[in-house]
């Protein structure tokens, strides 16, 4: 999502990039790991003194927030995960996402895992390839009775039974969890097509 839509709000916003991916797209190794991810972001936090922060993770970022809120819950006010991974502790991102364990050997090459419309030759910002190990290791969740507010929002296709959703299955855990769910319509990219939808529901109180 552009940053501009809630920080002229008055919001200080951070959009780190992963390493790896993004603007550190030049340190991409196999070696990167899902726990590199959670702490890129611990980090950021911690060497910011970031306090209150509202964590928002898109698809596979939900396993990164996840451990982030994890590692460090005094710095977390609340967290928003938009059509995002809902892992338990021991569960990989292919664990919960069938989608993605069956498309996984098609789109993997050389520890990479590339995505569906990935073109080398475009230019930046572009998709990258994601390395392998970020989607098949476990997370490890040692804090199993937080009580950050969440909420989780399911974006919809139109036309489309909810039920049809990739995302469905997360939304039912995340809804298991107590988590305030929200289902909008939209593509899984909505941080893309509908900006300013997003942030209100960023802005908007944790448990409306």
């Amino acid at each position: 999502m552009k940053p501009r839509e809630i920080s002229k709000q008055g919001h200080q916003v951070y959009r780190p990039s992963l390493t790896g991916l993004g603007a550190r797209a030049h340190l991409s190794s196999t070696d990167i790991r899902l726990e590199t991810h959670i702490q890129d972001i611990v980090n950021l936090i911690l060497y910011e003194d970031l306090h209150d922060v509202v964590l928002v993770g898109h698809s596979y970022g939900g396993m990164v927030i996840s451990g982030v809120s994890d590692s460090i819950p005094e710095r977390i006010a609340r967290r928003i995960y938009i059509e995002g991974m809902v892992p338990s502790n021991g569960e990989s991102m292919l664990d919960i996402h069938s989608k993605a364990a069956k498309a996984l050997a098609s789109l993997t090459r050389n520890g990479f895992v590339y995505p569906p419309r990935y073109k080398d030759s475009a230019p930046p910002p572009k998709l990258m390839p994601q390395p392998l190990n970020t989607v098949t290791d476990k997370i490890t969740l040692t804090h199993h009775n937080l009580t950050i507010p969440t909420k989780y929002v399911l974006t919809v296709a139109p036309h489309t039974q909810i039920e049809q959703d990739d995302f469905y299955a997360q939304a039912k855990r995340a809804q298991h969890n107590g988590w305030v769910v929200i289902n909008i319509v939209g593509g899984h990219n909505i941080q893309r097509e509908n900006p300013e939808l997003l942030a209100g529901i960023i802005l908007g109180d944790p448990i409306d």
